[in-house]
């Protein structure tokens, strides 16, 4: 049940993570072209889709098995999807526009989530066998 809700909530989020990313956003505060609170926002946004997404596998597979290797593809998978991201920030609308700073803050996001789950494995792992 637990999975099928973190399932169910990673969708609608990486959804909402894509969405947000291709309309238009008409705030901007920018230092010399570089805009500080966006990288911000990017890092955030993505170290929750990572953390969401990697709850999801730790509470749908049995064991810890595969936990590690589980971290390793979904930081993978979320690298990629920024990557898309861009690519139709670029490709697709005319009022966005691809930014490596944009990737570089997802990846930054994404590595604390992983980060956080390899040092706090012993704790979502007796999480885990306390919810189940």
């Amino acid at each position: 049940m637990v999975a099928r809700i973190l399932l169910f909530t990673a969708l609608i989020y990486t959804g909402a993570i894509t969405y947000f990313s291709l309309i238009v956003m008409d705030f901007k505060i920018s230092m010399a072209g570089f805009d500080p609170t966006d990288k911000m926002l990017h890092a955030g946004a993505y170290l929750f889709l990572a953390f969401l997404w990697n709850l999801f596998f730790v509470f749908k597979n049995s064991s810890f098995k595969r936990y590690t290797s589980n971290l390793l593809w979904v930081a993978f998978a979320c690298f990629i999807f920024g990557m898309l991201i861009e690519v139709l920030q670029g490709t697709l609308t005319s009022y966005r526009t691809p930014d490596w700073w944009d990737i570089l803050a997802n990846s930054t996001g994404v590595i604390l989530a992983v980060l956080f789950f390899l040092v706090m494995a012993p704790t979502v792992k007796s999480l885990k066998q306390k919810i189940d």
